[in-house]
């Protein structure tokens, strides 16, 4: 079971020794997964800890909200995504402008060492830490010459194995700024790619204006404080995973319902093959589900009437049931 600290004061006193990386981790992606992957097992064969140390919230978002990157995922998710990779400890630094205002030396001194008594720090070629980011590989190096730890240095690319390709054909590291491309084009094959799982959202199941259900299509609809990055607009394949953890074949739609002039963007999910038997009680009112995206179907058009819409949505869910149901 990984431990989840929340500050560097709740780390036991008697923990460590550890190995210990740093970063944002948005989408814990392929290349955060290779990553970790290689810490974990530097931990193991020095009988240490592994440790990841993320922020919470994403430091852009104190820096420059205005510009800060819409993020993949929320933090329950995230947390979730690392502790299935299998590390033993993750540390959620409140991230602030007072954190921000420490050194190198002091952010490591504090963290890394006094706290978390790190004998490897595992960091890439890029990582920059510290007030002004003024910290980077050579900082590290030095730091780890004074307080007795030893750096190493893991490049992020593709997965072992299996390197990932752009739409050209070239090869291209991942990152979270190529799954928030694809998930902008609707493209959330690519995104699963580079994720190594289907994208998904989280959100409570909120009453909308009813109109599936008044189309015989009942829907349900994502609260808007939702996490996770909204793909573009369109009708999608995929799941939807309630509460008690049962995984729902779902027909997703995504947009601003442009038939009935809909405004605000949407996400809802229109469950499918539900057992006859407990069609009468199926109520998600409530409940924070879980919503994977597995392909794109089509756009969001604006049909010229109810019938035209209706007639759709019936091969909306044929084809949502071809592609997950009959693979």
């Amino acid at each position: 079971m990984v431990h989840i600290w929340n500050d560097p004061t709740e780390v036991p006193e008697d923990f460590g020794p550890s190995v210990v990386t740093i970063g944002n981790f948005d989408g814990v992606h392929r290349g955060h997964q290779q990553v970790l992957s290689q810490l974990i097992r530097t931990a193991r064969l020095n009988s240490a800890k592994s440790v990841a140390v993320t922020f919470d919230p994403h430091p852009a978002l104190v820096h420059r909200p205005e510009s800060a990157p819409e993020l993949i995922m929320g933090l329950h998710d995230k947390l979730q995504a690392l502790g299935e990779l299998g590390l033993d400890a993750i540390l959620v630094m409140k991230y602030s402008l007072e954190l921000a205002s420490l050194t190198p030396e002091e952010f490591v001194g504090s963290v890394l060492v006094d706290s978390l008594h790190a004998s490897h720090v595992v960091i890439g070629h890029d990582t920059r830490f510290g007030k002004g980011n003024s910290g980077d590989l050579n900082t590290m190096q030095e730091l780890g010459e004074r307080f007795g730890f030893e750096v190493l240095i893991i490049s992020e690319f593709g997965s072992e194995g299996f390197p990932l390709h752009d739409d050209g054909g070239t090869d291209r590291r991942c990152s979270s700024t190529w799954v928030r491309e694809a998930l902008r084009e609707g493209d959330v094959g690519t995104a699963a790619a580079v994720l190594g799982r289907a994208h998904r959202m989280r959100g409570e199941v909120v009453h909308g204006a009813a109109r599936g259900r008044d189309l015989g299509f009942p829907t349900a609809n994502l609260s808007s404080d939702a996490s996770g990055l909204i793909p573009a607009d369109g009708i999608y394949a995929g799941w939807l995973v309630d509460e008690a953890g049962t995984r729902w074949p779902a027909a997703i739609s995504v947009g601003s319902n442009p038939t009935f002039d809909g405004v605000s963007r949407q996400v809802e999910a229109h469950v499918i093959d539900r057992p006859e038997e407990r069609i009468e009680d199926f109520d998600l009112y409530g409940q924070t589900v879980v919503v994977e995206f597995v392909t794109r179907l089509r756009g969001m058009v604006a049909y010229r009437g109810p019938e035209a819409l209706v007639e759709q949505m019936r091969q909306d869910v044929l084809q949502t049931h071809d592609i997950l149901l009959k693979r």
